[in-house]
């Protein structure tokens, strides 16, 4: 199979289901930026040694694949190409990774600024760029029927990537830097 198809030379491009939009239409941007998320997770992954948070990320790489596809497909096409959908499960496994990882950090009492190790700073990224997902996801429901549920995932993994990058730092003995104004 090659890699490319040439069909998107136009500036078009297929979502799942068959129908063409242009690469600038909101879906595109919506799940590309989804994309974007996976890719500096993978990154991430790349520098951590910790073999069950290298699990951890590779398993929410999966999860967002999944809700790029599920945002690459209309509603009314889900049902026929069969899409992987964000569930409720997968948002509670979410939470408990939060408190799993809260848990062995100090209390937060300040606000911090992003840094400290190379796989903090990293995941901070990813963090940024999962609110920009989720603000995405936001504006592209008020104009297609989008599940609730990608929103609330993509608000959930923004605050396990934060808490995490804390994680990090601390596993690294790398203190956190505060705000100080």
């Amino acid at each position: 199979m090659k890699i490319y198809t040439k069909t998107g030379d136009s500036g078009q491009t297929s979502l799942f289901g068959g129908e063409r939009v242009l690469k600038s239409d909101l879906r595109i941007e919506t799940y590309g930026t989804v994309d974007e998320l996976n890719a500096f997770l993978g990154m991430a992954a790349a520098e951590i040694a910790d073999k069950e948070l290298k699990e951890v990320i590779e398993s929410i790489q999966n999860e967002l694949f999944a809700a790029g596809a599920e945002l690459a497909t209309p509603v009314e096409k889900q049902n026929k190409v069969k899409v992987h959908k964000i569930s409720e499960e997968t948002i509670d496994r979410i939470e408990k990774l939060i408190d799993k990882y809260d848990a062995k950090l100090p209390e937060l009492k300040r606000f911090i600024l992003p840094g400290g190790s190379k796989t903090s700073a990293i995941l901070h990224i990813a963090r940024t760029v999962c609110r920009r997902a989720e603000r995405r996801v936001v504006e592209l429901s008020s104009t297609v029927e989008i599940s609730g549920n990608i929103r609330i995932y993509l608000n959930r993994l923004s605050d396990f990537l934060f808490v995490l990058s804390r994680y990090e730092n601390q596993i690294n003995q790398i203190p956190d830097v505060e705000w100080k104004i």
